[in-house]
């Protein structure tokens, strides 16, 4: 069973290359998923995977891309029925 979490991250993670930058980690670490930016300056990520890597890509996630400054982090565990395929950037909601 693979694990699921829902991130939504703050600071300073839109105009900054934060989504991109997470598909590749994502990608990198084979994990399933995607990240969006949300109207209220956030973004949030759906990440599913294997243990190790769900807690690598967490971590990099509170660092982020070079440009970003990471305030905030909240984890939510997910049980999902339906996964995804692939690690995909979604639409600003």
């Amino acid at each position: 069973m693979a694990l699921q979490a829902r991130l939504t991250i703050s600071g300073r993670v839109q105009g900054v290359g934060y989504r991109d930058w997470l598909v590749d980690i994502g990608q990198q670490l084979g994990l399933a998923g995607w990240v969006r930016n949300r109207v209220d300056g956030s973004v949030e990520a759906l990440i599913v995977g294997e243990d190790a890597a769900v807690g690598a890509m967490i971590d990099a996630c509170r660092r982020g891309p070079p440009l970003a400054r990471v305030d905030e982090i909240d984890v939510e565990p997910m049980d999902l029925d339906i996964l995804p395929e692939g690690f995909t950037r979604r639409p600003t909601i």
